[in-house]
């Protein structure tokens, strides 16, 4: 969904929650869950992210690209999240790990290497502090630029590309001397 269809006044407000959902749902999801590291939970967090958007809609002024007020709207429902388990002092286990070992269990020999170190970076990604997690996640994974991920995160540019250094620095001290991996 580009901008211009955004202010398409000849859609209506459903049509243009369906066009936003569908351009924009997995990348709610997969940011929700760099959170929660819960897939039911990330999932609960971004059908809470399009109500929000659904009933903002109509106060985006487009001082940001849609993508980036979005990310925005899921970065904050899923900083709420963590903050009403943290009130409560309830802890969640982190599912992400017992899908792994089970996925690995019933994984075919002829399962590539490559996609077993995806999964590998996958889960180390998911091990940093948030902090640092949020910002590699956007950069790689939402392809967003420095200057977007600052906005969305409401941080400093300097803030955001120190975070991004210190992000790689802490994920390459993760794998062994020697042993190559991509990314």
């Amino acid at each position: 969904m580009n901008e211009e269809q955004v202010h398409d006044f000849t859609l209506s407000k459903e049509e243009i929650l369906e066009e936003v959902m569908n351009e924009y749902g997995k990348e709610v999801l997969y940011i929700a869950y760099s959170y929660v590291k819960d897939h039911s939970l990330a999932e609960d967090i971004a059908q809470e992210v399009f109500v929000r958007f659904y009933q903002r809609y109509d106060s985006f002024r487009g001082d940001s690209s849609l993508k980036t007020w979005i990310i925005r709207i899921a970065i904050n429902q899923s900083k709420d999240h963590l903050k009403k388990w943290e009130t409560r002092k309830l802890l969640f286990t982190n599912k992400l790990s017992e899908w792994i070992q089970e996925s690995r269990s019933r994984w075919p020999e002829s399962q590539t290497i490559h996609r077993e170190m995806g999964r590998e970076l996958h889960s180390r990604l998911l091990s940093l502090p948030i902090k640092y997690r949020e910002v590699l996640f956007l950069y790689y994974y939402d392809e967003l630029k420095i200057t977007e991920i600052a906005e969305c995160l409401e941080i400093n540019i300097n803030t955001a590309k120190t975070r991004l250094k210190t992000g790689k620095e802490k994920l390459q001290k993760m794998y062994p001397k020697g042993v190559h991996h991509d990314g």
